[in-house]
């Protein structure tokens, strides 16, 4: 039986880092919240249920919050796209959307944030 993609979603993973190129950005960490959609055939994974046949989000989670509380940033552009690259390291992503919202940027808005998209 043919499937359409699986779709994994990853919703509002608040992590810290440093974020910015003000000195007091540079200096202190400040809250990210990033929201992750990934896209993959999941055919042989419902067929099989075994493990190796699924995209193992943990081990992608693991990897972005790792990479995002060790790092530093000047860009949100830097920043998604480097959590975008995690995402699509595994062959069998078709589309990967990453968008992190950095809270608290502008004095009169929730947020700001900046999304990126990979297509294979």
């Amino acid at each position: 039986m043919p499937l359409s993609q699986a779709i994994i979603n990853i919703t509002n993973l608040r992590l810290r880092t440093f974020i910015g190129f003000n000195q007091d950005e540079r200096e202190k960490q400040q809250d990210v919240v990033i929201n992750i959609e990934i896209h993959y055939p999941a055919d042989r994974s419902f067929q099989t249920d075994d493990v190796a046949d699924a995209l193992n989000y943990k081990i992608i989670t693991k990897k972005v919050i790792q990479h995002v509380e060790e790092g530093r940033f000047l860009l949100l552009e830097k920043l998604v796209a480097d959590v975008l690259d995690i995402c699509r390291e595994h062959p069998s992503v078709t589309l990967a959307r990453v968008t992190i919202d950095k809270p608290h940027a502008l004095r009169f808005a929730d947020s700001v944030s900046l999304s990126l998209e990979y297509r294979s």
